[in-house]
Order: C-alpha cells, then sequence, then structure tokens
C-alpha cells in the first residue's frame, strides 16, 4: 500500500530561513526517482535545484512559482511504496542537503503524460489553481522557464505583477534575451496607451452640463494610480545586498585613501605573460595576485572585529572576494585559499566563478567566506569611487579604469596608461599609516611589476 510522504524545503545552509519558488520541474502526477531535483528555488545567495529525497508519484505540490516560502514549509508530497520504474526502494539520496541524504542518486526518470491518460486523485493542496472567473488558456499550462528568453527571477515576476506577456515581448538583451528594461518599457506603453484611450473617450463625450450643487465628477487616470512609481520588494539577492550594506555603513567607522598608478608596465608584463603561451591571464587575476601579496605583508587587513571579545582577529588564509555584476544584481564569489594559486589558477578560478554568477548557479558557500575583496568597477567604465567595505571583512580595494593619460614620466610628459586605485578599511583594525602602506605597495607593483618579484 502506498504511503504518502511529505518533503519540506530543506535548511540550504549559510543561515537562509527562507526561499522563493522560480520553476516547479514536475509536475502533480508525475514520477519521480530518488535525488532527482523538483524545484528551482532562489535564495538571497543564490539559485538552486532542490532534489527530493523520496522516490514515487507527486500527489499534490505546495506554493506557486514567483512565491516565497520559509525553511520547514512543505513543497510537495510523494506517494511512495508502489514499485515505479526508475524507483529503488533501498536506495538513499546522495544530493546531500542539510537534513537529508545519504547514498548515489539514480538517473533522473520522468514519466511522460499523455492525453488520454486518466488523472490521479485529487491533490490534497494544488499550487496553480485557474481564476474563477474562467479557466485558463492552455498557454498558461507551459512552464515559465520554457522557450521564453528569461533568465532574472525578478523579471518574470515583474512582468506577472503588471501584467506583461513576456511571450509577445521582444528582448534587447544579446540573443534577445528579455531584460528587466524592456518590461518596465512594456508597463510604460501600456500607460500610454491607456491614457490615449481615456483622452479620446473625453474628447468624444459630450460635455456634461454643469450642476448648481454638485461639482462635475472627475475621471481617474492612470497617473492618478502610478504617482508612487514602481516598487520592487527588496528581496533575494537585492534585499541580501541591502541588509550588508546597511550592516556595514552602520558597524564599521571606515575611511577610503586613493592613489593614480602608471600601469603602462603592469599591462606591458601581461602582455608578455600571454604571448608566452599557455592559459590566458586576465588583468583581475594579477591585481588579486598584487593584494596577497600585499595581504601578507600588511596582514591587519586580512581581519575582522569580534566585537564581543573586543578583539581583531587576523587570519590565516586570503579567501578573496570579487564583485560581479549580474541580471540577479550584484553578487561576491569567493576564490578561496587565494594566497596559494598562482596568476594562472586565479584566472581560471574568476573565469569560473563569474560564468556561474551569471548562470545563476553559484553555490552558498562559493558566495561566503570573504575575508578581503577586490572590486573592479573600472569595467564600468568609471575612473574611481569609495568602496563600501562587504561585512564582517575589514578592508576593499576598488579599481577604476585603466586609459591613456598625461603623465610624468622619467622627468618628461608622456601619455601612459594610468588607473586610480582606492582602499576602503575599517578604521578599528589599523590606522592610516598601515592601509597607506597597503595602497602604496599595490600602486607600486602596478607601477613596477617587478617590485613583486623582489618580494615573493
Amino acid at each position: 500500500m502506498a504511503q504518502v510522504l511529505e518533503f519540506k524545503l530543506p535548511d540550504l545552509g549559510e543561515g537562509l530561513t527562507e526561499a522563493s519558488i522560480v520553476t516547479w520541474l514536475v509536475q502533480v502526477g508525475d514520477v519521480v526517482a530518488v535525488d532527482q531535483p523538483v524545484v528551482e528555488v532562489e535564495t538571497a545567495k543564490a539559485m538552486v535545484e532542490v532534489p527530493c529525497p523520496y522516490g514515487g508519484v507527486v500527489t499534490a505540490r505546495f506554493g506557486e512559482e514567483g512565491s516565497e516560502l520559509p525553511v520547514g514549509s512543505p513543497l510537495l508530497t510523494v506517494a511512495v511504496g508502489t514499485p515505479t520504474e526508475g524507483e529503488g526502494d533501498d536506495e538513499g539520496s546522495g544530493n546531500v542537503l542539510v537534513g537529508y541524504g545519504t547514498a548515489a542518486a539514480p538517473a533522473r526518470r520522468r514519466r511522460v503524460r499523455r492525453q488520454d491518460d486518466v488523472p490521479a486523485a485529487a491533490p490534497a493542496a494544488p499550487t496553480r489553481t485557474a481564476p474563477t472567473a474562467s479557466p485558463a488558456p492552455p498557454s498558461e499550462a507551459t512552464p515559465r522557464s520554457g522557450p521564453v528568453p528569461v533568465i532574472s527571477p525578478l523579471v518574470r515576476k515583474l512582468a506577472r505583477e503588471h501584467g506583461v506577456d513576456l511571450r509577445e515581448l521582444p528582448g534587447s538583451g544579446p540573443d534577445g534575451l528579455i531584460l528587466r528594461a524592456d518590461v518596465e518599457s512594456a508597463m510604460r506603453e501600456t500607460v500610454q496607451v491607456v491614457r490615449a484611450h481615456v483622452a479620446e473617450a473625453e474628447a468624444v463625450a459630450p460635455a456634461p452640463a454643469p450642476a448648481p450643487t454638485q461639482a462635475p465628477a472627475q475621471v481617474p487616470t492612470p497617473s492618478d494610480t502610478s504617482a508612487d512609481g514602481i516598487r520592487v520588494p527588496l528581496r533575494g539577492i537585492r534585499g541580501a545586498v541591502a541588509d550588508k550594506l546597511t550592516r556595514s555603513r552602520r558597524e564599521i567607522p571606515d575611511a577610503t585613501c586613493w592613489v593614480d598608478a602608471d600601469a603602462t608596465e603592469f599591462m606591458h608584463a601581461r602582455v608578455a605573460m600571454n604571448a608566452a603561451g599557455g592559459e590566458k591571464i586576465s588583468v583581475l587575476a594579477l591585481l588579486a595576485r598584487i593584494c596577497t601579496a600585499a595581504l601578507a605583508r600588511y596582514p591587519e587587513l586580512n581581519s575582522r572585529v569580534d566585537l564581543a571579545a573586543r578583539e581583531v582577529v587576523q587570519l590565516d588564509a586570503v579567501h578573496l572576494g570579487f564583485a560581479a555584476q549580474t541580471e540577479r544584481g550584484l553578487v561576491v564569489p569567493v576564490v578561496k585559499d587565494a594566497h596559494v594559486r598562482d596568476a594562472e589558477s586565479l584566472s581560471a578560478e574568476f573565469a569560473r566563478l563569474t560564468d556561474a554568477a551569471r548562470a545563476g548557479r553559484l553555490t552558498p558557500g562559493e558566495l561566503t567566506g570573504g575575508t578581503f575583496t577586490l572590486n573592479n568597477y573600472g569595467v564600468f567604465g568609471v575612473d574611481g569611487s569609495t568602496p563600501i567595505i562587504n561585512h564582517p571583512e575589514a578592508a576593499m580595494l576598488g579599481v577604476g579604469r585603466i586609459i591613456p593619460k598625461p603623465w610624468v614620466h622619467q622627468g618628461e610628459l608622456a601619455v601612459r596608461q594610468v588607473v586610480q586605485l582606492s582602499l576602503t578599511f575599517d578604521h578599528r583594525v589599523c590606522d592610516g599609516g598601515t592601509a597607506g602602506g597597503f595602497l602604496r605597495y599595490v600602486a607600486d607593483c602596478v607601477e613596477q611589476p617587478a617590485v613583486l618579484l623582489r618580494t615573493l
């Protein structure tokens, strides 16, 4: 006899307490195998496919796409106990999330439902229900993760909330990717159309005779209802960034110093290294190599403050975070043990983490544990900035764009490749002398890469 088991949203680690459903990967009535991913969720840190620890038939799903569920709330129910193809009664779960998972995972299988299939018993709590006024058209049953070129779940949610049909919306991104700007443009066009219809109706309709005891009624316009603009909830990545930056500003007494540096020799050195063959080395990787060498000389900046113990904890390992802009917002992947990596290893890891960030596939472990952050905002075409420290770290190095500028070189005016370097530091861990020494060493390595070789 089949037994119905309830699968709850597991603890995804790193202190996360809720997640938003992005895409359901199974339907009610589907046969699922042990460890088969059943739903894609978005946490404050990453997109995660959640595997089910049970094998059987899905009898109910809880929560619609776009809804937010707390950890421990029901995700779906599965009828187990009746042997089905692809289901092993003695096999355990191989995908270990906090709270379940023990053994190797079998292959993923899914039952293909035919139109003449007889539906199973009505689910206890179905998640997708058609509006009571009229049944949903057949196209609404198509999963949103199908052919519609949208990556960001926030774009999908914005479109749903404002009635924008993504299937009819052309995208302005690469390969027709639909961006948030496309949805907002469609919303503005809708408002303009409504206003035009209202104006046309007012022009055609005869003017009513004025009543002596009653003022003429005012017809509401879209501007009356949209005076506050578009409201975007601070959830997911955007909410996590807001919380962390607010806490940083509230708790850390930061200060910033900066310096311009001649990066001509630095760029020449990179060209020479890449001309020698092997893996291509990025500018970010070389800057990271300089950072780790500087932190070895100034370990105060690779630390954090323990307020409870009133201590500054200097850390042995350098786990280097770097800012990456994605469709989902700003994320900070972390290169673990950056201090023991060479330039080629750093370049490869930066590329891997950047690709994962843009695809929304970073794990919580790849987004936490940083001890120092490198922020290359020069890719946005700006020269300088005052970075906000990534709490609970103690410092962040910002790098502007490298561009030709007039520069006094060897006593003569010349055009050189110049970059601005900015260091924001926690004034509790060190004073200006230490911060200035760190930044000056970084600038010296940029201006004369041989300085780095002398100190290795």
